[in-house]
């Protein structure tokens, strides 16, 4: 709670109101050309709704920009740096606007990225691949360990760490989030399939079949092998275990023995067709 409450104060400073042509704290709100300001190097958002940006266009239009912009100026330049408002300069410029109301900054190059991506954040303007990314910038380009980085955006390190760990999807999978095909959750199951091509495969199930998140869990449980965990089975005699590797050995596919009451069932595992028709061929012979 404590790191929403800092993050929400840390947006409040870095994009204010304003009265009078200054922020509370005495800042100056400049009208600046809008072929000047350059967007963000270190601007984790890649991606807009189109139909929103028209509408904050329209209301732009209408109203004016009622934010000020926050940009930095580097030193010796004529243009500036975007720092915060990324979709408002869009809107804008779609508006047709010549000049935008901004707050003059100093920042440094972690500054820009850490600004852009708390803005984001706080506004839920990213999509989880984008925030990923730009995490990682934060760890590779400043050396920001999850703990920091997690208290800087306001999250929790396990949040940080999962949504970091997206980056390890396909990009098929990453895409598909992106485009709103899955979700966030989607992604975080597939992750459980090492093989990139397991994770395409299953994303290709998961869009035809509309699964959902604990249908894609059960989806990836079975394709990488794994069985749900029975009381069972602590109990099961060396000779069931070596009776299954034995059928492991002759079929060359995984094998699961389970006995009942009354007999049991033998399940032969297969992951393609090329292995269904390899599994039929042991057992008939070829016929």
């Amino acid at each position: 709670m404590s790191r929403r409450r800092s993050l929400g104060k840390g947006l409040d400073a870095l994009i204010p109101s304003t009265e009078g042509g200054t922020t509370p704290s005495g800042e100056r709100v400049h009208e600046l050309a809008v072929d000047r300001i350059q967007p963000n190097p270190r601007q984790p958002r890649k991606s807009f709704d189109t139909e929103e940006l028209q509408g904050l266009a329209d209301s732009i239009a209408e109203h004016g920009v009622l934010q000020p912009l926050v940009v930095a100026q580097p030193e010796g330049e004529e243009s500036y740096v975007l720092i915060a408002g990324q979709r408002r300069l869009e809107a804008a410029r779609l508006a047709g606007l010549t000049e935008v109301p901004a707050i003059l900054r100093q920042a440094t190059e972690q500054q820009l990225l850490e600004w852009a991506l708390i803005e984001n954040l706080q506004r839920e303007d990213l999509n989880p691949i984008e925030a990923a990314q730009g995490y990682q910038q934060l760890v590779d380009d400043f050396g920001m360990s999850h703990d920091a980085l997690a208290d800087k955006v306001g999250k929790s390190r396990s949040s940080v760490s999962n949504t970091l760990r997206l980056l390890k999807l396909t990009e098929a999978v990453a895409d598909a989030i992106v485009q709103g095909k899955v979700s966030e959750g989607h992604g975080r199951a597939l992750l459980g399939l090492d093989s990139p091509r397991a994770q395409d495969a299953a994303l290709g199930t998961v869009i035809k079949r509309g699964l959902n998140v604990r249908q894609t869990e059960e989806l990836v449980r079975k394709l990488s092998g794994q069985r749900r965990p029975r009381k069972k089975d602590a109990a099961r005699s060396p000779e069931e275990t070596a009776v299954e590797e034995d059928l492991r050995q002759a079929l060359g596919t995984k094998v699961s023995l389970r006995r009942g009451r009354r007999g049991g069932t033998i399940t032969l595992h297969f992951y393609s067709d090329e292995e269904l028709e390899a599994l039929i061929d042991r057992l008939t012979g070829g016929e």
